[in-house]
């Protein structure tokens, strides 16, 4: 019986780290060379902060199985967490971009955990209810500390770290650490949750554990975005964290896939260009971008995905399978 032709797990590595090395290359040129129109650049760097979101919310919503409506609120924790201790200039510039952007993300996971424990013992709507109430108390509360946070008038004055290479090495580091949990046991463990508590609870899995874990990991990188996003404009206003924003990264996890990292790459970049894009149909966008969402959700309802990831390895094996195959009826019929 023939074998197969399988790429091995080193050659795997090798190609992804490859790939995404000259992309982060090639991209650095052209948005850090200024080869882009400035909104087409920030667009690009956009799309990555919001990468991360989707794909952090998609742990706790399509990995687990819940349904979070808060996940502004983490993002405007991790951004305020981040902008103070840039604003604070402590460390050299390089130091204190790791620094602020770790802190971000342990703050905001303190505040998953904090959530989290009592949240998620609430299922369906009232686990949407408590975590949007969770949102919109984080926002009251950014605006009535103006001597920390500046109130409504905005935190100004802070420093523009989130170039293309510093988003997009988060954005690379992001995924594969998202990756590289659901490959682990704990990351079976979060999935049986979404596909049976009851039965995952009978087998001995600390569904509760699972549950603040996948829900502070989430709320980790949902923090760290945040910080991104403040060193991406130099100010922060309250308003920008409202009910809207927790809903628009949930549209971008429900087009893409719920379970599916690849959609959500590829909804948060549809989803974060389209403005930038129909810019000349200005009076016609909001029309446009509906339509675009209905005719997913009625042709497509799992999204555009499903609960599928790309995986490069697995497309150039059935390429080369492909070409074996045809090369081995060509020499059958001669």
């Amino acid at each position: 019986m023939k074998q197969r032709f399988t790429i091995p797990m080193p050659a795997r590595y090798g190609i992804n780290i490859g790939l995404l090395v000259l992309f982060l290359i090639v991209g650095n040129l052209i948005v850090g060379g200024n080869l882009l129109p400035r909104a087409h650049s920030n667009n690009v760097i956009q799309v990555g902060f919001f990468i991360i979101l989707a794909v952090s919310l998609n742990l706790s919503t399509g990995y687990l199985g819940q349904l979070p409506l808060g996940h502004a609120g983490f993002m405007a924790v991790g951004a305020y967490a981040g902008a103070i201790f840039w604003r604070s200039g402590l460390l050299p510039s390089e130091a204190s971009l790791v620094v602020g952007l770790l802190l971000a993300g342990v703050v905001a996971a303190i505040f998953g955990v904090l959530i989290g424990i009592p949240a998620l013992r609430l299922k369906g709507d009232y686990l949407a209810i408590i975590t949007l109430g969770f949102g919109e108390i984080i926002r009251v509360l950014i605006n009535n500390l103006p001597a920390i946070t500046g109130g409504a008038q905005g935190l100004l004055g802070i420093p523009r770290y989130s170039t293309f290479l510093v988003v997009y090495i988060c954005v690379i580091l992001t995924c594969g650490a998202i990756h590289m949990l659901m490959k682990s046991r704990h990351g079976r463990a979060i999935l049986s949750i979404r596909e049976n508590e009851i039965a995952a609870e009978s087998c001995g899995i600390k569904t509760t554990y699972y549950k603040v874990l996948a829900f502070a990991a989430s709320a980790f990188f949902a923090g760290v975005a945040g910080a991104l996003f403040a060193g991406n404009l130099g100010i922060l206003v309250p308003g920008d964290f409202d009910f809207m924003a927790s809903i628009n990264i949930l549209m971008i996890v429900v087009l893409g896939g719920m379970g599916s990292m690849a959609g959500s790459v590829i909804a948060a970049a549809i989803l974060t260009s389209l403005p930038v894009v129909m810019q000349p149909l200005a009076q016609y966008r909001m029309i446009i971008y509906a339509l675009l969402l209905i005719l997913v959700m009625i042709f497509k309802p799992s999204g555009l995905l499903g609960t599928y990831d790309f995986s490069l390895s697995r497309v150039i094996e059935r390429l080369v399978r492909r070409i074996t195959a045809g090369r081995i009826k060509e020499k059958g019929a001669k």
